[in-house]
């Protein structure tokens, strides 16, 4: 089961860091920008674009900048990451590090040890969220084999295509004009001469 890190944590005695993130150019950060300042955060670390994505300059900034006895403070937990998972995993990382984690909306503190506790129960829920994605895409692989279908995308060629496919270019003909003729991309068509071979 995911948990927090059970780490002797320096006091919370470094400064209050924020981090702001709207997902897309439409939004403005004034609101959550005007609740960490109300709380006298001035250094804060800004994004534009989806909390799933691994690439946010704004958070890689604030990861590099924070150092043990800091306090990361949010709006809420869904704009440190798009996910339960990923905002579990990030407060935990973060702990290891001896950096703090603080929310307006759910309230958590994980520098009292009732905020770690709510993390904890976070990283619970994550963990349970976690088994059942995976039994329910056990359940629906069993499903479909028992169909005779195979999981994933349908192949753009089927196995009559590249049989024909086979044929052409045994008898000369020239990639493009195979991929011309069965009506997909040259690469499509390597890659289904490639499995047939392998």
């Amino acid at each position: 089961m995911t948990s927090l890190p059970q780490v002797d944590l320096p006091p919370a005695t470094g400064q209050l860091v924020g981090y702001i993130r709207v997902s897309t150019d439409h939004q403005t950060h004034d609101a959550q920008s005007d609740a960490l300042e109300a709380l006298g955060v001035s250094r804060i670390f800004a994004d534009k674009m989806s909390g799933a994505r691994d690439d946010r300059t704004g958070y890689r900034a604030l990861l590099d900048y924070v150092r043990p006895g800091d306090t990361i403070v949010a709006t809420a937990l869904d704009r440190l990451g798009r996910s339960l998972t990923s905002v579990v995993n990030t407060v935990s990382d973060l702990g290891k590090r001896g950096i703090y984690v603080r929310t307006l909306r759910e309230s958590i503190d994980t520098s009292t040890s009732v905020g770690r506790m709510l993390a904890g129960l976070f990283a619970s829920l994550a963990e349970y969220e976690r088994e059942l994605i995976a039994e329910r895409a056990r359940v629906a692989r069993q499903a479909a084999a028992a169909r005779g279908k195979l999981p994933g995308r349908p192949r753009k060629l089927p196995a009559d295509k590249v049989a024909l496919a086979l044929r052409m270019r045994a008898a000369g003909e020239s990639a493009p004009t195979i991929a011309a003729a069965l009506g997909v991309s040259r690469a499509t068509l390597y890659r289904a001469l490639e499995r047939v071979s392998a």
